[in-house]
């Protein structure tokens, strides 16, 4: 190597020795490296360089090493040409590029977000149905029973018949209401199994584990996708800015032939540089504030939040009152009505709470980005307070949470009003589910479609103000999360409710795509991918919170009803694991598992966990420290490479001068081995200083260690 590297073309003047010492050591720290080539930053004629060096002539390598690499060159084309094939025959591919390229990767990712909802809600029921559908099929559990016969004196029995309404109709709305598959398994209170001690596989077991493994699973993709949406500035800090210069001279895809396809993406870029602009506009402003105006500012968020917290507390305690009366008042001659007073309530106030909280912040005079953010944190506080309040009035309703009745004492449910409760929760939940979409398609047909036919065809002041319906993403995605949420409250009452809600994102999907290119308009405001996917997963990881609490409160503390359902002879439907642990595992695993779920188990669990919780943040304050370090050196790199580049300018001879040797021939131009110079230059690094008359940069010695790398 350092023969090779010496050799000097005739007539070139003796290399200075820096910047050969400089060059030797970055050519034998690659020698001895075991970084594979093709992730080296240079260009393929220093990495087929490389490659030779650390394979010179007369050694060969042995029949292991070559197959060894032979099959990680095909195992990585294999594995390149699989994701390409998956990226090109992917759900909704074409579509999702149109989008990002006519709309910005903003609006791209709520797209993005239904997909990924739609292969969530296709796993959930892929594991329902294998785990507690196909075997209950194939085990053929026996014929449910009579219905007991109850003691308890009740006011009424049975709902009585709706006078005036045709067969047709009532068949018609028992399938908007979910009665008309009560006997299905679409509801808690078709799945019957017989006595545990009788089967080697367990239906109750699976029947309760199957919602919470889903749960489990969609926790760790959507904390997953969290992880991966993060914005890159919470880990390269505040202070760094991309350069546009970077995204205007890379931004173009060279390998573009077709019109349509060279406008999607002219239209992609000027999104992004619209972004940068903003994002940069604002930064200004808020430096250029002073500390009155903060001051200002912070007693004005006070206010503007009191009255808008305000506002939500009167919306909840409106569902709160609305679920109380369509429940109590089920034998009235308006039960039709009723059925949908819930959620309507809740669709009515989603719709007019956010119209306030924009009145409210825009009457503050406050910037644009402070009023999108303060409005969308209220808007996603008010859908998943209504959700809340909903499961709760259904629970007090129902449960008697916080209620005395004679036969909630002794059977620990409304049992005169509901003898199958988990059948009643899941028809509100189903309820809930239908209206959503039915509003999706309602506010698609019949708002939005016919505006945008009045303002294409009327002209006029008031017809350019009113214009199409701006499209905007954080309302979607509000929307969408809240019928996810539903589906997850559903899982244990409601077993097929992801099938349900499977065919409403799919065909959600084409509606919004419908809307978006022909009935809408793409929103000012400029939504970043990265913040918009870490928003669209924070907001989802909320609501299955909200999701999970009320169903582990269910699953471990009331109990289930007494004439339908897997759980009818248990007081709690997790009373199923202690008696299935009793029946199939040995003593001694029965003690170990009771230590686990005893309270001795959980304190060294919470010490473990508390030193588990302090190594990680230690580690993480350590890994920021020799990070910024490392940007410190990087730059220092940089600025000792322009001290290097200055020293060599100043000891080369002028261009021009007496003693120059002549132009450098081709061909020993390209006989000498090229070099590798360590600190590139960075976004945010200082430039090269300015340079000295009659300096010559661009001599061969001072180019090499230059030389641009991809």
């Amino acid at each position: 190597m350092q023969r090779q590297w010496s050799l000097q073309a005739p007539g070139e003047p003796e290399a200075e020795p820096g910047g050969e010492e400089l060059c030797e050591q970055e050519m034998e720290r690659l020698c001895l490296s075991q970084q594979p080539v093709r992730v080296l930053p240079y260009a393929m004629v220093d990495k087929r360089f490389i490659r030779q060096l650390r394979e010179p002539e007369g050694v060969k390598t042995s029949c292991w090493q070559q197959w060894r690499r032979r099959r990680q060159t095909v195992g990585r084309r294999l594995g390149e040409a699989a994701r390409r094939l998956t990226r090109g025959c992917g759900l909704w591919e074409g579509a999702l590029y149109e989008i990002g390229g006519l709309f910005g990767t903003g609006i791209q990712s709520y797209f993005t977000f239904l997909r990924f909802l739609l292969l969530l809600n296709l796993l959930i029921l892929l594991l329902t149905s294998g785990f507690v559908l196909l075997p209950l099929v194939w085990l053929r559990p026996p014929d449910p029973g009579p219905a007991l016969n109850f003691t308890l004196q009740c006011p009424g029995s049975g709902h009585l018949p709706q006078p005036g309404v045709s067969k047709f109709n009532n068949l018609l709305w028992n399938v908007f209401t979910g009665r008309a598959f009560n006997n299905t398994y679409l509801f808690y209170g078709a799945y019957r199994a017989g006595p545990e001690s009788s089967s080697t596989y367990s239906i109750r077991l699976a029947y309760l584990l199957s919602p919470l493994a889903c749960l489990l699973l969609c926790f760790c993709g959507i904390l997953r996708r969290m992880v991966k949406g993060l914005p890159q500035k919470m880990f390269l800090g505040q202070d760094y800015r991309s350069p546009l210069s970077a995204k205007v001279f890379s931004s173009w895809d060279f390998c573009i032939r077709g019109q349509e396809a060279a406008t999607i993406k002219r239209h992609e870029i000027s999104n992004e540089f619209k972004m940068e602009l903003e994002e940069g506009c604002h930064l200004l402003l808020l430096q250029q504030q002073t500390r009155a105006q903060r001051a200002c500012h912070l007693l004005t968020y006070l206010r503007v939040n009191i009255l808008i917290g305000l506002l939500v507390v009167g919306a909840i305690s409106a569902i709160f009152w609305a679920t109380k009366y369509s429940q109590d008042n089920k034998e009235e001659s308006l039960f039709l009505l009723l059925q949908y007073l819930p959620p309507g309530v809740i669709a009515l106030v989603n719709f007019l709470g956010p119209l306030l909280f924009v009145f409210l912040v825009q009457l503050e005079n406050y910037p644009p980005n402070t009023e999108v953010n303060l409005t969308l944190i209220w808007c996603v506080v008010l859908k998943l307070a209504s959700l809340g309040m909903f499961s709760f009035s259904l629970g007090q309703t129902v449960l008697c949470i916080g209620r005395n009745k004679t036969s909630c004492e002794s059977y620990g449910y409304n049992a005169c009003d509901y003898q199958c409760w988990e059948n009643s929760v899941g028809e509100e939940l189903y309820k809930l589910s239908i209206f959503n979409f039915l509003l999706t398609v309602a506010f698609a047909f019949l708002v939005s479609l016919p505006r945008r036919m009045l303002v294409e065809r009327f002209s006029g002041r008031f017809w350019a103000w009113l214009d199409r319906e701006e499209f905007l993403v954080p309302k979607n995605v509000l929307d969408i999360v809240e019928g996810q949420t539903v589906t997850w409250m559903g899982l244990f009452y409601c077993p097929l409710l992801p099938l349900l809600n499977s065919v409403f994102i799919f065909l959600t999907f084409y509606i919004k795509k419908y809307t978006l290119l022909r009935n809408s308009r793409a929103s000012p405001r400029r939504f970043r991918a990265s913040s918009s996917i870490f928003f669209f997963q924070l907001v989802l990881l909320l609501g299955l919170l909200l999701a999970a609490v009320p169903l582990g409160y269910v699953v471990s503390s009331i109990r289930s009803s007494w004439d339908c359902g897997l759980f009818a002879n248990y007081l709690a439907p997790w009373q199923v694991v202690p008696e299935l642990v009793a029946l199939w595992l040995p003593p001694p695993s029965q003690r170990i598992l009771y230590y686990l779920g005893s309270h001795a188990f959980s304190f060294p669990l919470l010490i473990l966990l508390s030193l588990v919780l302090t190594v990680c943040i230690s580690q993480s304050q350590a890994s920021s420290r020799a990070i910024r370090r490392l940007r410190k050196q990087l730059v220092w790199q940089v600025q000792e490479k322009w001290h290097l580049v200055d020293d060599l300018s100043r000891l080369l001879p002028e261009p021009g001068s007496g003693d120059s040797l002549g132009p450098e021939s081709p061909v020993s131009r390209g006989s000498r081995p090229r070099s590798f110079c360590p600190g590139f230059p960075c976004p945010g690094s200082p430039g090269p200083r300015p340079r000295r008359p009659g300096s010559s940069l661009e001599d061969p010695r001072v180019a090499r260690c230059l030389s641009p790398r991809p």
